[in-house]
């Protein structure tokens, strides 16, 4: 039986200024997810319907739901929080 183990990643606050990143990284995960759903047959639809491929999500990232943003986000700072607490740094050059 599969039993996620994601790294604790609960004591890492990042920094203000990697805000702008954090909103880069989930509009690219978006459109990194929309991209692979469109080259597998899938298309905008009103709502998720597996068996036409249609599904509602399939859309600019500044048109989606805030909800769906907020996922997006989360994803982009847990993996943020993740090189961090590798020992890595987070720097715009």
């Amino acid at each position: 039986m599969y039993t996620p183990k994601p790294v604790d990643t609960s004591k890492i606050k990042l920094p203000d200024d990697l805000n702008t990143l954090v909103e880069m990284l989930a509009e690219n995960n978006h459109d990194t997810w929309a991209e692979q759903r469109m080259r597998e047959g899938w298309r905008f639809g009103s709502k998720r319907d597996d068996a036409h491929k249609t599904h509602p999500d399939l859309v600019p990232y500044n048109d989606l739901p805030e909800s769906e943003k907020e996922y997006d986000r989360k994803m982009a700072v847990e993996t943020i929080k993740v090189i961090l607490l590798s020992g890595y740094r987070v720097e715009k050059l």
